[in-house]
């Protein structure tokens, strides 16, 4: 009893105060890399560390938050900017797959903003697509409605109405991968304009047809 007593006053403490940041600051996107299925299949792959390591990366280089209009899952010029400035990391690894995360304020039904949020991560979707980059490396299954908001009101706030693009893990089949050589694709080099189709990357021993 005199070890079992303050054990649970301390996780009865800890869970008071991750109650209370909740509250007052809402929930700023980890992603966690989608759920717990997929994290453990990254930890046992050995891939996980070079996931984080690449997301960081990959939100350091370009915006991967695009917000939109009340009630709308339509893309604006400036999310359209932000969308093509993504796609143009996502071409210089193209062994990296990506997940796009659906979010909405707390006005309207869970049920409403589940399907608008999940809405909204195939317009994203569907703009990479244009820009480029393979449907088969994108992801918009996961949509996390109106229960993640940064801002937390119950007015209308663009801040939550957005998306938000994270790296979730590698392509299977891609040469680098099946050699577990990740450590070669998060040390790439890679250009931050675009890359003309014709033009050839330098993937360490190999070249690579941006065109193909």
């Amino acid at each position: 009893m005199r070890i079992t007593l303050p054990l649970t006053l301390a996780g009865a403490a800890l869970l008071g105060l991750s109650a209370c940041s909740d509250q007052a600051g809402g929930y700023l996107d980890g992603g966690q890399f989608g759920n717990a299925t997929m994290n453990n299949t990254l930890v046992q792959t050995g891939q996980r560390n070079y996931v984080i390591d690449l997301n960081e990366r990959f939100a350091a280089a370009v915006p991967t938050t695009v917000t939109f209009g009340f009630n709308s899952d339509v893309l604006d010029g400036a999310a359209r900017d932000a969308i093509r400035k993504q796609a143009q990391f996502m071409a210089q690894f193209p062994e990296v797959r990506f997940r796009v995360y659906g979010h909405t304020d707390l006005v309207g039904s869970n049920a409403y903003n589940k399907a608008l949020g999940l809405r909204r991560a195939k317009a994203v979707v569907a703009e990479l697509a244009r820009n480029g980059i393979s449907r088969s490396r994108l992801e918009a299954l996961v949509s996390y409605g109106e229960t993640r908001p940064l801002v937390v009101t119950q007015d209308p706030e663009r801040r939550n109405r957005r998306t938000v693009t994270e790296v979730s893990g590698f392509v299977s089949s891609a040469p680098l991968v099946m050699d577990a050589r990740y450590a070669e694709i998060i040390h790439r080099e890679y250009v931050q304009s675009a890359t003309a189709p014709s033009d050839l990357v330098d993937f360490g021993s190999r070249e690579i047809s941006q065109g193909q």
